[in-house]
């Protein structure tokens, strides 16, 4: 793939090639929210697209707000690892996975600023417009990969 138009509008695209099809015919019905927990938010966005990660998510928001689509929200992107939820596993099949960039608890967690949040919201209600997911699968990795 060798670029598409962002998702979400104003979203700037930086492709991954960490990605495949979406298993069994299925479609985005929940979000996953993760943080990078990596020092700096360059650093998140180039392992996200190095193909010797193996690791990718749908988005990634920096700090100051701006979205970087790396995967079309109609592919699977490899964000949940080995995960669950409520039977159904192969969650990267059926969910759209954000990064948010923080360094997290081994970098000493540090708040997420204002303009971060706001940009997570305008783009949770987006994907939740255009899949038709319900609030309560709106969920962090720690919901669906515990430990």
């Amino acid at each position: 793939m060798s670029g598409f138009l962002p998702d979400q509008p104003g979203a700037e695209v930086r492709v991954s090639p960490n990605f495949g099809p979406r298993r069994e015919t299925l479609k985005p019905d929940m979000i996953v929210l993760h943080y990078t927990g990596m020092a700096t938010g360059p650093g998140a966005e180039a392992w996200l697209c190095d193909p010797a990660s193996d690791v990718s998510a749908h988005y990634l928001i920096h700090e100051d707000g701006r979205i970087v689509q790396m995967v079309r929200e109609s592919d699977r992107a490899w964000h949940a690892g080995k995960s669950s939820w409520f039977g159904r596993t192969d969650i990267n099949s059926c969910s759209v996975g954000i990064e948010i960039v923080n360094p997290g608890h081994s970098l000493g967690y540090p708040d997420f600023p204002r303009r971060q949040i706001d940009a997570v919201i305008g783009l949770c209600k987006g994907i939740v417009q255009r899949h038709s997911i319900a609030a309560q699968r709106v969920l962090a990795h720690s919901d669906v990969a515990p430990g």
